[in-house]
């Protein structure tokens, strides 16, 4: 069981992603996370509110699935199939001891610094949730998808407007850790 417990290597990982979208555009779907905001949304009636969520999301219950089976997935690995740590640079874990105060790094995925319920009692850290959450969300749908649609479905359809976000992507990342998350915290 040791295979399905450590991490996979790029070489078997990788070709089974490839093998997943190369099926996908044989069906003619296109693989992305962030779309299915909106076909949820569609399929609760949204599209009475908003002509965005007034389409046929029927044809877009596939994804949903995806949605589902990532969700018991990371569930059932967390839980079930993981001793629940991370292998992190210990110079990076000192770091973030040091500059961040988060102790716990390595030793757990979510360390309770910062993914604890105690922290939902600051309203600096519930402020910070909903700006950040509301900034990704608008952030995928200008883009036109997630990073997973841009990364995985768009460039391995060789779409320029893939490469183009997922190049802003990574900007956007470098900016916000060693610039602006600093300041914040």
């Amino acid at each position: 069981m040791n295979w399905i417990y450590d991490p996979w290597p790029w070489y078997v990982a990788g070709p089974l992603i490839a093998l997943v979208m190369f099926i996908l555009l044989l069906v003619g779907k296109q693989f992305g996370m962030s779309s299915n905001l909106r076909t949820a949304c569609a399929a609760v009636g949204a599209g009475k509110a908003a002509r965005f969520f007034n389409f046929d999301w029927k044809s877009e219950r596939w994804n949903l699935t995806v949605v589902l089976g990532a969700i018991i997935g990371g569930f059932i690995a967390s839980h079930y199939m993981s001793d629940n740590t991370v292998k992190i640079n210990p110079e990076v874990a000192q770091q973030l001891a040091t500059d961040y105060n988060i102790n716990n790094a390595g030793d757990s995925y979510l360390p309770p610094e910062i993914f604890a319920t105690d922290a939902l009692s600051n309203p600096f850290i519930i402020a910070v949730l909903l700006i950040g959450g509301i900034l990704v969300g608008f952030g995928a749908r200008y883009a036109g998808g997630c990073t997973s649609g841009h990364g995985i479905s768009g460039l391995s359809n060789l779409q320029l407007p893939s490469l183009i976000a997922v190049i802003g992507f990574f900007i956007g990342g470098l900016i916000m850790i060693h610039l602006i998350y600093p300041i914040i915290f």
